[in-house]
């Protein structure tokens, strides 16, 4: 069945290994048979190169070579939640490693008549395939979900946040492929419902329960309080050969992927362990800050000179509007923006946030704010250093006072500099929003950054992220 992770994978092995060959095989007959009329494939006079017997006897090596690399990059590593966009970064990683490889392979057998534009035709062949094969199996997968088939049956222990949680996760995300049996708890009365998931039982009738079913997971999703009772659950879940799989009550407390030393066999976690803070990773954030910063000013200079003198036309005052903001560190600087507002005093901008119909709010001012563009200028901001393209939205000073005293972890936003854009605000969560789910996804984004990561955010602000409705 297509639960069975390791019969899936399998499949995969065996569908790669087919794509590699047929890849492989219609790389060569392009390069040198159909497409050798073209100038930039053309073959020069007395060039030499391998014939067709010789690179087949590569596969040899080629294919289980392939198929390594891709298990130890991780392509077929089973997670529910991984979507396409990372899967098809996985399969570039693999392929940029393949072609190593293949140079590696060469090389070491003293072969030099090895057709580099060949390898490009079967690189790009191999992806295109690749992508083409899991995007069309990922769709079918989740169509056969939605219908109810092939999902893993899942058993809960424990009522708490968490449970709440993972259920709130479950019924977004069908295409996962869970379907959620009931709730063991002893504090809730039997029959209480979360979002259809009913209490079925209490805990200590787990063994009678997972003795007269067939779950394929064992969810523990105890409280905080309710701790001492992990060995015994997990114990009996072992005694009847389920799988278990544990959600920690912490999550306000720990991040979500926990950075854990052994100190001699005793695990010991890091409370809060931020990428960007080894230097290596703050250098790459800075470097990629300062060249996409300075393509995307010269990208958007014309319109920013457009948009300006729309400005200066649509009311009296500056075209620049300059705002303190907290930013890394929980140092204030000058965020700017297109002036959107009529000009009016300090103490009586401070006094509210925007509203609906917001009379202070120009005509063309109201354009600028739905569709983003007002950010433009804080390209400046990102090259000068104290703003990054991709990070949490900095605040202005006097609800940075009232939500650190209000939203836990508020200010952990300030250890990284703030950004033009997020992982909060490509979600919905910008404007007249929740604070507390833009603090969320703002540590979400801090605890888990990466070069991909950022990449992924600046294409989905790309394709959502300018044009919004809560923003007045």
């Amino acid at each position: 069945m297509i639960k069975n992770n390791k019969a899936a994978n399998r499949i995969y092995i065996v569908v790669d290994a087919l794509i590699l060959v047929g890849a492989y095989v219609l790389a060569f007959f392009l390069r040198f048979k159909w497409l050798g009329f073209w100038k930039f494939m053309a073959i020069s006079e007395g060039t030499k190169y391998l014939g067709f017997e010789q690179y087949l006897t590569y596969l040899y090596a080629i294919v289980p070579g392939y198929i390594l690399i891709y298990y130890l990059t991780g392509i077929y590593k089973v997670r529910h939640n991984k979507n396409w966009f990372s899967e098809a970064w996985s399969v570039l990683v693999a392929n940029f490693f393949g072609i190593l490889f293949i140079f590696s392979l060469f090389y070491f057998f003293k072969q030099i008549d090895l057709s580099r534009k060949f390898l490009g035709v079967f690189v790009a062949l191999n992806c295109l395939f690749d992508f083409f094969y899991r995007f069309f199996t990922r769709k079918c997968l989740i169509r056969l979900r939605k219908k109810g088939k092939y999902l893993k049956n899942v058993l809960m222990v424990g009522y708490s946040r968490t449970a709440e949680g993972y259920i709130d996760r479950i019924n977004l995300n069908k295409e996962w492929g869970y379907r959620i049996f009931g709730i063991l708890d002893d504090k809730m009365a039997v029959g209480t419902k979360y979002k259809d998931v009913a209490i079925i039982d209490k805990i200590c009738k787990l063994e009678e329960v997972l003795k007269g079913s067939n779950f394929d997971e064992v969810i523990i999703t105890l409280g905080l309080s309710e701790y001492e009772r992990l060995g015994e659950i997990v114990a009996l879940c072992e005694k009847c050969g389920a799988h278990s799989r544990f959600i920690p009550d912490y999550l306000n407390v720990i991040p979500t992927i926990p950075d854990i030393e052994d100190l001699e066999g005793l695990p010991v976690i890091n409370i809060r362990k931020i990428p960007l803070s080894d230097m290596a990773n703050a250098f790459v954030k800075r470097l990629s800050d300062i060249v996409f910063g300075f393509i995307a000013l010269m990208v958007a200079l014309i319109p920013m000179i457009i948009i300006a003198i729309g400005v200066k036309l649509s009311s009296e005052g500056p075209v620049l509007y300059k705002q303190e903001r907290i930013g890394y560190k929980n140092k204030v600087f000058k965020m700017y923006k297109f002036r959107t507002m009529v000009v009016q005093d300090t103490e009586s901008e401070k006094e509210k946030w925007t509203t609906p119909k917001d009379p202070r709010v120009t005509s063309f001012g109201r354009f600028l704010r739905k569709t983003s563009l007002d950010e433009l200028p804080q390209l400046f901001n990102v090259l000068i250093g104290n703003m990054s393209l991709v990070g949490p939205r900095p605040e202005r000073p006097q609800y940075v006072e009232k939500f650190m005293e209000e939203i836990p972890r508020y200010m952990v936003k300030h250890q990284v500099r703030p950004g033009m854009t997020g992982w909060a605000q490509v979600n919905g969560f910008r404007g007249d929003t929740s604070i507390r789910k833009r603090i969320d996804y703002d540590i979400y984004y801090i605890e888990n950054w990466t070069f991909r990561f950022d990449i992924k955010i600046l294409i989905l602000t790309l394709f959502k992220g300018f044009i919004s409705t809560e923003a007045y």
